[in-house]
């Protein structure tokens, strides 16, 4: 494997979460695969556990670790082919993919949508345009359209927890005072299509998620119904997709609640908005996944970064 860019990039899930899992168990023991080797991390976006988890990761491995936050730190990027750059602008892709290859051997990148422009957003120009101007593997560490390490994380979750042959897993949507990209929730959907699991996305109506990715999903707009003997239940807000990065209702009947959760266990990628998203008493309860989901975000990123490592050995 050269890139990950998408959860369609894992070959065989199950064997990655297995694998993942073992590393979890000896997280220095491929610490050789990264001797003498360096990974750069680029973050348009803010970050918490994915830069830490994928920093984390790295050094688990014996790479060397630089970080840059284009926010605060980088010039900012055109990505434009023949573009007069006579605005704010500073430098090309072009040349800064071409400079990072330089640099390092493993380029990640965390770039969000701007979630006005629906096309501008799923062309991926940050991600694609290091993908076309560098000659070096790259990771997304969440992008306009998806969050594969998330995903991934959560899938080793779910293994870790499950005691049943085919669990029911409802994705549930929930209030949030902002409007929030659908990065999160199109992955945990992409990767729930590979689970052997009776899978449920609940939400309002016209907070559908992109047809293309929600293909064969059953989706219930009645949220107790979707919950009813559910084993695991993933809360996560996004934005309207049909009237694109709109924020349609802020229903606060939507909140889980430890009533409407049952006996399920909760996940949530955090950061999450307590009182708002969901109730204190369900994130500080036994049910609450949401650590270990965290503590997952570095296995995901190191089977990755393996992956990519045992690829570039000669």
């Amino acid at each position: 494997m050269k890139n990950y860019l998408s959860i369609s990039d894992i070959d065989n899930l199950s064997e990655w979460v297995k694998e993942a899992r073992i590393l979890k168990s000896q997280p220095r023991a491929d610490k050789h695969l990264g001797a003498d080797k360096t990974i750069c991390l680029l973050f348009f976006n803010s970050s918490l556990r994915t830069r830490l988890s994928t920093q984390k990761a790295a050094m688990n491995l014996g790479m060397e670790v630089m970080v840059m936050n284009f926010g605060s730190e980088g010039w900012a990027l055109e990505y434009g082919d023949g573009t007069v750059m006579n605005q704010n602008t500073s430098e090309h892709i072009k040349e800064a993919a071409q400079v990072v290859s330089q640099y390092c051997d493993i380029v990640a990148i965390r770039a969000f949508p701007s979630l006005t422009d629906k096309e501008q957003d799923e062309a991926e120009v940050v991600l694609n345009g290091f993908k076309k101007y560098t000659c070096i593997p790259i990771v997304n560490m969440e992008s306009s359209v998806g969050h594969p390490l998330q995903a991934l994380a959560d899938a080793i979750t779910l293994d870790e927890q499950i005691t049943k042959k085919k669990p029911k897993v409802v994705l549930s949507w929930a209030p949030h005072p902002k409007a929030l990209p659908h990065a999160v929730a199109n992955s945990f959907v992409e990767m729930m299509q590979k689970q052997d699991a009776d899978f449920i996305i609940t939400h309002p109506v016209g907070y559908e998620l992109n047809e293309a990715i929600t293909k064969n999903v059953t989706i219930q707009y009645d949220q107790r119904k979707a919950l009813e003997n559910a084993d695991f239940v993933y809360v996560k807000n996004w934005s309207s997709y049909t009237e694109y990065g709109k924020v349609l209702n802020k229903d606060p009947d939507w909140m889980m609640t430890m009533e409407k959760l049952g006996s399920a266990k909760f996940m949530h990628c955090l950061p999450v908005r307590r009182n708002v998203v969901v109730e204190d008493a369900v994130l500080d309860s036994d049910q609450s996944l949401v650590i270990e989901q965290a503590n997952n975000r570095t296995y995901s990123a190191q089977i990755v970064l393996k992956k990519i490592l045992e690829n570039l050995q000669p």
